[in-house]
């Protein structure tokens, strides 16, 4: 459905994308994630023919988005970040407008924006002045013009900011229902959500394309699989770090607190074997520590993020003329 090769932008001496390549299927929630200036904004709008690429390609079904761009952002529903709206009109005027630039015939256009408006809970406030919405309602009438012309494309870009935590969910719901029926790129800062929703994810860090795969895949490559195990203790004495780090099948531990009346948390990195738990304990009631509380968790997409983000590295190559190799 869209397939990257190769892709690389520069800006001056600035590469802010270098050598990417990916492939999306058809139907499939794709979470494309980077901390802030990794390059996924840039990414977006070059697969929607906001942006030209300084070398690579990029083929959005069958089109070429530098060929044929039109045909492309015929096929593509777009919500950027930071969403462009027309505030001085209504919402159902909004919608229309956008139809009609949408070339969306004009015996479907009533249809098509009663349908957004439905699916994005807008119809309390189709009626409205855009300028007098909260900026969660804005957001949902970018998602609802992104829907006209039922493109088999979506790119979400935030598509959350601004939203409440039951709006939160609605949009999920959404984003898992529209799944069902066509291709979903989804840029997110919030990481559960992506987890909850996106059957792969793409991670980009200073331009480059680091990790790519199923969260659960990724989760099991972190740490070798292992799992994070929280215990809070009471422990006067000290002894319960030491004694925990010999339990067999820890393999670090944390200790991020330490007040004074001996209540502790101890962070641990132990190896997937439920035992581990069982043995946590046993060591307790041998060294005469309380358990006050126990907890554990496989790594999460945030733990992936956050090591594969943080991790020393290679910086990006500079453009022509700053560095050997420039542009490819």
């Amino acid at each position: 459905m869209i397939k990257v090769e190769h892709l690389t932008k520069q800006y001056a001496a600035t590469t802010a994308l270098w050598d990417i390549s990916f492939q999306v299927t058809r139907n499939e929630i794709l979470g494309f994630l980077g901390p802030n200036g990794a390059g996924k904004s840039t990414t977006l709008k070059i697969l929607t023919g906001y942006l030209a690429p300084t070398s690579g390609t990029a083929v959005v079904d069958g089109h070429d988005v530098f060929v044929n761009p039109k045909a492309v952002k015929k096929v593509i529903g777009y919500l950027p970040e930071n969403v462009p709206l027309y505030t001085e009109l209504r919402v159902d005027e909004y919608l229309g407008y956008r139809s009609a630039l949408k070339e969306v015939p004009r015996n479907r256009r009533h249809k098509a924006i009663d349908s957004a408006i439905e699916r994005c809970q807008l119809g309390d406030v189709r009626q409205r002045v855009i300028g007098q919405l909260s900026k969660g309602y804005r957001q949902r009438v970018g998602l609802a013009d992104a829907l006209l012309g039922d493109p088999k494309i979506l790119i979400l870009d935030e598509p959350t900011i601004g939203l409440d935590p039951n709006q939160i969910r609605q949009v999920r719901e959404l984003i898992r229902e529209l799944g069902r029926e066509r291709t979903v790129i989804l840029s997110s800062h919030i990481l559960p959500e992506v987890e909850a929703v996106c059957s792969r994810v793409i991670i980009i860090h200073q331009g480059r394309l680091v990790s790519r795969g199923r969260p659960e895949d990724l989760r099991a490559d972190l740490q070798g699989g292992g799992v994070t195990i929280t215990v809070e203790v009471i422990d006067p004495g000290g002894a319960a770090q030491g004694a925990i780090e010999q339990v067999d099948g820890v393999t670090h531990v944390d200790s991020p607190d330490d007040s004074p009346d001996g209540y502790r948390t101890l962070v641990i990195k132990a190896d997937p074997d439920p035992a581990v738990r069982e043995r946590i304990f046993d060591a307790a009631v041998e060294r005469g520590f309380k358990l006050t509380g126990l907890s554990s968790r496989g790594a999460s997409l945030e733990d992936i993020f956050v090591q594969i983000t943080t991790s020393e590295g290679d910086e990006p190559p500079a453009a022509d003329g700053d560095a050997e190799g420039g542009a490819a």
